[in-house]
This record gives structure tokens, sequence and C-alpha cells, in this order.
């Protein structure tokens, strides 16, 4: 009984997966456009991409997550991680993190990555002084 009951839901899903049409997704990204300045990109797949794979990398730099852990900014939406779009195919995000029971940051990193997925660590250290005296 137990079979036919396994058997029946293995044809189910099977049924919807296969029953899913492609004519249904979105066929290609999103444009992106220019507001006074300001890149905009609709289609933020290969952002939120680059902004994991900067975090992971941050994550690798630093021991791991037993030891590390980015900012919330890095664990959040792609469009509101602190990143900067350099114009020729790549991001640069910059941000913060700290030991794991700790809310005191100690690590600042930046990294750099393409949308092909390559990936450099710029600079992984301690926090720099932003504003310059």
């Amino acid at each position: 009984m137990k079979l036919n009951i396994r058997l029946a839901c293995l044809v189910a899903l099977s049924t919807l997966a296969v029953g899913v049409s492609p004519a249904l997704s979105n066929p290609g990204p999103a444009p992106e456009y220019e507001t006074d300045g300001v890149r905009v990109i609709n289609n933020n797949i290969e952002l939120n991409r680059a902004k994991n794979l900067a975090r992971q990398a941050a994550e690798i730099a630093n021991g791991g997550l037993g030891n590390y852990r980015a900012e919330a900014s890095m664990h959040g939406t792609s469009k509101e991680s602190p990143f900067v779009d350099n114009g020729d195919g790549t991001w640069t995000f910059t941000f913060k993190g700290y030991k794991p029971g700790s809310s005191v940051y100690t690590v600042e990193t930046v990294v750099t990555v393409s949308q092909d997925g390559r990936v450099r660590v710029d600079y992984n250290g301690q926090i720099r002084n932003s504003n310059p005296i």
C-alpha cells in the first residue's frame, strides 16, 4: 500500500514538473536604464549572484563561518548591498564582518566580482578610516 502511495506521488510530481511551460517564463533579462545618472538594474540575478560570491570569498578569506560573519546587508537584497557597478561588467563590494557572538565589526573586505563569476579579493584586513582628516 505504501509503495502505491509513493508511486502515485512520484507520478503526480513528475506530471507537474513536465507540465511547466517555459513560454510562461521571462524570455530574457529586463533592460537596464539610466535615471539621473544612476544605473538601475531591473534584472538583478547577476548582481545577487555576485553579492553571494563576494560574501563567500570573505568567509573563506577569514577562516570560514566558524570565525567570520559578514554584515547583514550581504545577506539581504542585492540592491541594498554595499556595491559599486564598475561599468565594465564587474561589481565591487565593500563590507564589514565580525566574529560570531560579537557585535563589533573588526574586518573590512573589498571584493570585485565579474558577471562571469570571477572573484578577486582586493582587500581583507582591519577596518580602514573612511573619513580621512
